[in-house]
């Protein structure tokens, strides 16, 4: 069965998107079909680490918003990232689709001033599961809570919520939690990045567990390397050994069960 997986955060700056990006591959790796949206249209991002040139996009999830075309007119086949570094080869019928969102000034400013209608989105990537057949399907969504949020995280199957070891992460993560316990989301799971080598991981995921009363998907550390790549690749595939790609494979590897 398709799950829809959506991953959030309450701020900003958490490392959202380059998670996203990096479990949508790691998941798609396995063997599977997987899809992954960016829904973060007032800010999107996430076709940086696919290596898109955002000018030359024909067609973005801004056009199917607008009723311009078909959602699944707006997917284009990124599987050739799901190679890595450390020439293994994905696992046969792998495939990846992304689904990137118009970093065009004009058409950031339309979004903001018009809005758009937010059960065409959610209706969208239900059709998106069906017409390209999909495992997975990823949603990279916008920081904070917004209408457009609060129905990506109803229709989600997982949410994964995203947090730092910072107090103002703890108190909007625990706003999130509780939003989404009301909304009845099936799976919920924390994942706590940038973690600093000094702390003890283990101690952060039984505090963060404890504390929101929800299972602790991963913690991730802060990596200097992924700082450096500066979003220009998919991480786990230019760094397959590094202790970050090991406990990001972890935790898709626990999402595809």
């Amino acid at each position: 069965m398709s799950k829809i997986v959506s991953v959030h955060s309450y701020r900003g700056g958490t490392g959202k998107s380059n998670i996203v990006a990096n479990l949508a591959a790691s998941v798609a790796r396995q063997g599977y079909r997987v899809g992954l949206v960016d829904t973060d249209i007032q800010s999107p991002g996430v076709h940086v680490l696919f290596g898109f040139d955002a000018e030359k996009i024909d067609r973005c999830l801004n056009h199917y918003l607008w009723g311009q075309c078909a959602i699944q007119d707006t997917a284009y086949d990124v599987s050739a990232a799901l190679q890595d570094t450390g020439d293994a080869a994905p696992a046969a019928d792998s495939a990846l689709y992304l689904l990137p969102a118009s970093i065009r000034a004009g058409d950031i400013g339309r979004v903001l001033r018009e809005g758009y209608d937010v059960d065409l989105l959610s209706d969208g990537l239900e059709v998106l599961v069906e017409r390209l057949e999909l495992d997975y399907l990823f949603v990279d969504t916008h920081p904070g809570l917004n209408e457009e949020t609060l129905s990506c995280i109803a229709s989600s199957d997982v949410l994964l919520v995203l947090l730092r070891p910072d107090h103002q992460d703890y108190q909007g993560t625990a706003v999130t939690v509780e939003v989404a316990r009301k909304l009845d989301v099936p799976d919920m799971q924390l994942i706590v990045n940038k973690v600093l080598p000094v702390v003890d991981s283990a101690a952060i995921r039984e505090q963060v567990a404890r504390a929101y009363d929800a299972p602790v998907a991963g913690v991730l550390p802060v990596a200097e390397e992924l700082m450096y790549l500066g979003s220009l690749g998919v991480f786990c595939m230019r760094y397959p050994g590094h202790s970050w790609s090991q406990e990001l494979r972890a935790i898709a590897g626990h999402i595809a069960g």
